[in-house]
């Protein structure tokens, strides 16, 4: 089991000798502790949310953060109770919240495309969403982005989930295609279709982010934050947009700088991890770090609406926004 890790700095005031009576300076105040909850394990993929801690990037906003590696779904319940300010989560969680009456806000795309694949051996002639048709596919279960990703890829060819087999199969892609239990499997872009190819399997693989744009991972807040800390809001996504920036300008840098953060990452199969961290890499690049596209989630809307996972439209620019982002 990976430990959680907390990264603190505390800024001291020094005491200057002012004049003969003795007066000092007022001591700086306290760094806001932040406990941030990631949503998975440690790996390679929060490259940049390492980065920003070993750089001082959090430490120069007056910030510490504690990396808390639970399930998607509690921060965003956290969130939206307020008993944590901040969490990392997909678009789709955001609009369900809301749909759900949560007062959540998300303020910083971190990924600009959504990194749900559809992988298959490539003797099963899979290339295209419409090509799914008829066939079985295994996915960990209907929830979550994969569940989402796939969603989208039928919606995109005109198809219904009931033009399928799904399987719910856990986390467990990998050894399923590779057991040729499943004609196709859903994972992320920069996992499954990755290890399946190290592991030296020819497959194919249809990305959602090729067919159409969806609200994917990045920073949420709530409105009562926004409301009372906007500038708290601000200064955390300076320091994410600057850890996002130099780990892709030196993936190298940060894949370094991961291994003080990722459990035996040390040891691990550098050539396969390095492949993961440029896969996501691709995925966050943009002109405009951090901004959420109207588009994306509007088409998400439309693909939740049509799963029938709420009955009716949230409103989008309650749900989003992009007025908390660091200056050009």
């Amino acid at each position: 089991m990976f430990k959680k890790i907390v990264f603190g700095i505390l800024v001291f005031a020094v005491a200057l000798s002012a004049c003969s009576t003795g007066a000092t300076s007022s001591p700086a105040s306290a760094p806001v502790h932040i406990k941030l909850p990631m949503g998975y394990i440690p790996t390679v993929q929060y490259a940049p949310f390492y980065v920003a801690v070993q750089k001082g990037y959090f430490a120069a906003e007056n910030i510490e953060v504690e990396f808390d590696y639970s399930f998607e779904t509690d921060g965003v319940a956290l969130v939206g109770a307020n008993t944590l300010q901040f969490a990392l989560v997909s678009g789709e969680q955001v609009l369900l919240a809301r749909a759900q009456g949560l007062p959540v806000v998300y303020v910083l795309a971190w990924y600009q495309q959504y990194p749900i694949s559809v992988v298959s051996h490539v003797d099963e002639n899979i290339q295209t969403p419409d090509e799914l048709a008829g066939k079985r596919i295994g996915l960990p279960g209907l929830f979550g982005a994969n569940y989402v990703g796939l969603r989208a890829l039928l919606y995109a060819a005109g198809l219904k989930e009931s033009d399928v087999t799904l399987d719910s199969i856990g986390f467990n892609q990998v050894e399923a295609l590779a057991a040729r239990q499943e004609q196709a499997v859903v994972g992320y872009t920069a996992n499954e279709p990755i290890v399946l190819r190290a592991k030296g399997y020819t497959v194919n693989e249809i990305r959602v982010s090729d067919y159409v744009q969806l609200a994917s991972n990045g920073i949420l807040t709530n409105e009562t934050t926004l409301a009372e800390k906007p500038e708290l809001v601000r200064a955390f996504n300076r320091a994410v947009v600057r850890g996002l920036k130099d780990t892709i300008a030196n993936p190298d840098e940060a894949y370094e700088i991961c291994k003080s953060f990722v459990e035996n990452l040390a040891q691990a199969d550098e050539t396969v991890q390095k492949q993961v961290l440029n896969a996501s890499i691709a995925m966050w690049v943009t002109d405009k770090p951090g901004y959420s596209n109207p588009t994306a989630w509007e088409n998400m809307q439309t693909i939740l609406l049509e799963m029938g996972l709420y009955p009716e439209p949230v409103d989008l620019s309650k749900a989003f926004s992009n007025n908390y982002l660091p200056e050009e």
